[in-house]
């Protein structure tokens, strides 16, 4: 994710308001791995600056999301966590604390069983027990 001065450079190329909401999100999620949740961002934001609504955040998180700076992963844990980091790579999510953890994979995996399907995007969920938890 670029940085908040970056962003708040590509909202207004966008056409995008920039507002101090949008600004204090852009500083919460730069450089986040704790893959947040719309709720845990605003409880956070909420906390530096009582009065900002869910909805800004959930509307500057699309935002963020349809402008390929956050990725938007279900976990199936009930709600949609974002992650700033966009670089191809997977995750390991703790089943104890619920931790979320990037993963990369330094070579691909032989798959067998496509029978001539073409792979275009992959991302894989490792479930366990984090070492905090073990």
């Amino acid at each position: 994710m670029r940085s908040p001065d970056q962003l708040t450079v590509a909202f207004r190329n966008a056409g995008l308001k920039v507002t101090p909401q949008r600004q204090l999100l852009f500083r919460l999620l730069h450089n986040n791995s704790a893959h947040p949740t719309a709720e845990s961002l605003f409880v956070a934001a909420s906390a530096e600056m009582p009065g900002i609504s869910l909805r800004t955040v959930y509307q500057t998180l699309t935002d963020l999301t349809d402008m390929g700076e956050l990725q938007s992963i279900d976990f199936g844990t009930g709600a949609s966590h974002f992650d700033p980091n966009v670089a191809h790579h997977h995750h390991a999510v703790c089943d104890s604390c619920g931790a979320i953890h990037d993963v990369y994979v330094e070579e691909a995996p032989r798959l067998t069983g496509l029978d001539g399907f073409s792979v275009e995007h992959s991302h894989i969920v490792y479930r366990g027990t984090c070492a905090a938890c073990a």
